[in-house]
């Protein structure tokens, strides 16, 4: 390094001081300070995008496909959420919004449906690309936002947010009680379980390609993990089902290993269909006491979900 010139500080996952500060501060919604990417950082992307782009061309969606030219993403550099806002608002309203780190459900699925996106700033080492302790920038933008540029997605994304918040909603004005907590747990575990199946992990039949069994990945955790995308589609250990609402709702997941387990829709028409299942069910009280087990909702998150839902309600 040059006499009289300093390094960027850096904005890798775990290791940022910026996110620790915002942290300690109570601050969840940020800006991204963009000159405190290194250029580490920026190695670290442009190694993700690169390695991606064989395996995006074919095992990801074709409305992912065109998304990612339709942000005209760079690859050498980590991306400007005010640049991907630029392109991407302009399609379907949604907008990358920066966070600091976890965003508790309620308050994440509330976000969807205002068109919002909690995006993560940071990005994983450059020495270990397979490793996320977190989400990333990489997992947020490379992963979920392509997909957030097709009407029919979006739309599909926006519905199921409103019925995520208002799952919880329909319970706050309900009798304070241990019965009201264990409600709201259900429904929200209910949701998270919809959300990982459809959102993060999901897989969709590939409607142009007039092969009954071609496959194709629209789920961002998928997307944005160069092993998990082919282990997805191609790997006999994976049991891959058509949707089953009933089988999703009750569903548990772990979040540290290859997902076994996989659900297949139909078509973005089919997604939404089952959004507005999802939201009958709720209404219903079938979400009420979905079965017990992952994701494990903390007393925390509850009471953060109520007091947000109040203060909306």
């Amino acid at each position: 390094m040059e006499a009289g010139t300093e390094q960027a500080p850096g904005l890798t996952t775990t290791k940022a001081p910026f996110i620790e500060n915002a942290r300690s501060r109570g601050d969840l919604f940020i800006t991204q300070p963009y000159d405190q990417y290194s250029e580490e950082n920026h190695q670290s992307w442009r190694n993700l995008y690169a390695r991606m782009g064989e395996r995006w061309e074919k095992y990801a969606n074709h409305r992912f496909l065109e998304g990612l030219d339709s942000l005209g993403l760079n690859g050498e550099r980590v991306p400007r959420l005010s640049e991907v806002n630029q392109f991407l608002a302009p399609l379907t309203g949604f907008k990358a919004k920066p966070v600091s780190g976890y965003v508790p459900a309620y308050l994440f699925f509330d976000c969807l449906g205002r068109r919002e996106f909690p995006t993560t700033i940071t990005i994983r080492d450059v020495a270990t690309p397979d490793y996320l302790p977190e989400p990333d920038i990489f997992h947020d933008i490379g992963g979920h936002v392509p997909m957030h540029t097709d009407p029919a997605f979006a739309e599909t994304l926006v519905r199921f947010g409103k019925v995520a918040s208002g799952a919880v909603e329909r319970l706050v004005d309900l009798e304070d009680s241990d019965e009201l907590r264990e409600r709201v747990a259900s429904n929200m575990r209910a949701m998270a379980r919809f959300f990982w199946f459809t959102i993060e992990f999901g897989l969709m039949r590939d409607q142009d390609s007039g092969t009954e069994d071609d496959l194709r990945v629209y789920g961002s955790g998928l997307l944005s993990s160069h092993g998990e995308i082919q282990h997805s589609v191609e790997s006999e250990a994976v049991q891959r089902y058509p949707f089953q609402l009933e089988w999703v709702v009750n569903q548990g997941f772990r979040i540290d290993r290859y997902q076994p387990l996989l659900f297949i829709v139909e078509s973005f028409e089919h997604l939404f269909d089952e959004v507005n299942r999802l939201e009958e069910w709720m209404e219903e009280g079938r979400l009420d006491h979905v079965a017990p087990g992952e994701p494990t909702i903390s007393a925390e998150e509850i009471e953060i979900s109520l007091a947000a839902a109040r203060e909306d309600d």
